[in-house]
């Protein structure tokens, strides 16, 4: 990539110093109205904080909402992956193939597991993975597919689902991105053999924290239940002994704290019900970048696949290098300048020193080092203005005529 000759320093606000915009604004933020802190307010004044009837009422409705037959949530999205990884029966050797691009846990859930992730590269236009360098990375001793679905766009699930089948691997879709998108027309969370999700709070509904796994396969289901609670049962179908009072209850497997509490329930229930209204002005907000920004040469729209009706919950903006006299970082600052606050996802996993120690080098995935040197991700969320998704578009078109060459 051609170099810049101006440093990081050399990029204040343009014109004068004066910024678009007098205000910081920022890439993410939950909205949380009344009817939230009510519904929250009321288990703490007269529910049961854990283990109580808000987690059967959650499980229920992201079980309507997606389609799905079981729902388990958990205590976040990493435990989301961690206990899907052990549902898929991910293990000791095992294999298990996901995108470089994402946060750190769509591959950290393998090595929970004592198993070694293999990094797929993406599309260079969608950013998911590419089904294609899927089925090139299966040996014989893979086990799953983790795939991402990355800014909420779905990936192209009906070649991987049947990549997954030829080869008998388990699908599992991390959708921490998707909540509210579909794909040809059926909601992710009820078309891979399991899907999680996350409810951190930049997330399109949060609960704070929290996860959830959605699954139509009764058998992953019991054991997604298991892993979650310590691998404790009262289920007298799976115990081992015959009980000696109404408070037995065995260990048949070793489990984890993944639990959720009944705070965080009943803010994720009030948090769906806004769901449409999250969809809808997502889409707006990224309709109407996608406008602005299709018109400057210098910047990259995102492609999205005709079967995905998604959901955003990112928003990527990619610069074209060759057509601009700055390089990402100088475009991110400038931005800063300008008022507006980036941010950048993701960092290819295999980069971090952590893997680096266990022998993961630079250049598995070209497609995705390239766009991890050319991507911002630009300020996206509910309750976004009018004005300042304006702001938004009139700072990056200012930086990017401003320094786009001759």
């Amino acid at each position: 990539m051609e170099q810049s000759t101006m440093n990081n320093s050399d990029i204040p606000a343009i014109e004068g110093g004066t910024p678009v915009r007098e205000t910081k604004i920022f890439y993410g933020h939950q909205y949380i109205d009344e009817a939230d802190v009510e519904a929250v307010v009321e288990v703490l004044r007269y529910g049961d904080l854990t283990c109580g009837p808000k987690i059967k009422e959650l499980e229920d409705k992201l079980c309507r909402l997606t389609g799905a037959k079981y729902a388990v949530v958990c205590s976040n999205g990493t435990a989301a992956l961690h206990i899907s990884a052990l549902a898929a029966g991910v293990g000791e050797g095992d294999e298990v193939i996901t995108t470089p691009i994402t946060f750190a846990a769509s591959a950290n859930c393998a090595l929970y597991c004592g198993a070694k992730p293999v990094f797929a590269d993406i599309d260079p236009e969608t950013y998911n993975i590419d089904p294609q360098k899927v089925e090139e990375a299966i040996t014989e001793r893979t086990k799953a597919v983790v795939v991402v679905d990355y800014t909420g766009q779905s990936v192209a699930l009906d070649p991987i689902r049947k990549i997954c089948r030829e080869h008998n691997l388990v699908l599992i879709e991390d959708g921490a991105h998707v909540i509210g998108t579909k794909y040809r027309g059926q909601a992710n969370g009820s078309i891979s053999d399991m899907t999680t999700f996350s409810f951190h709070p930049v997330k399109t509904v949060t609960g704070g924290e929290g996860g959830a796994v959605l699954t139509n396969d009764e058998t992953l289901y019991q054991k997604l239940l298991l892993y979650r609670a310590h691998g404790i049962t009262r289920n007298t179908d799976l115990m081992v002994h015959e009980p000696d009072g109404p408070w037995y209850y065995e260990q048949v497997d070793l489990g984890y704290n993944y639990r959720m509490t009944d705070i965080q329930a009943a803010l994720i229930i009030s948090q769906l019900d806004k769901l449409p209204m999250f969809s809808k002005r997502r889409k707006e907000i990224v309709e109407r970048y996608n406008e602005a920004f299709a018109k400057l040469p210098s910047l990259f729209v995102q492609r999205e696949i005709p079967e995905s009706d998604t959901t955003r919950h990112l928003y990527i903006l990619r610069i074209v290098p060759e057509k601009l006299r700055i390089d990402r970082r100088q475009f991110f600052d400038a931005l800063a300048a300008e008022n507006v606050c980036c941010n950048v996802h993701y960092i290819p996993t295999y980069y971090f020193p952590y893997y680096e120690k266990l022998g993961y080098r630079r250049g598995l995935c070209p497609n995705a080092e390239k766009l991890y040197e050319e991507i911002i991700s630009l300020p996206l969320y509910y309750a976004m203005t009018d004005e300042d998704v304006e702001s938004v578009i009139e700072a990056v078109t200012k930086i990017a005529v401003y320094y786009a060459k001759e």
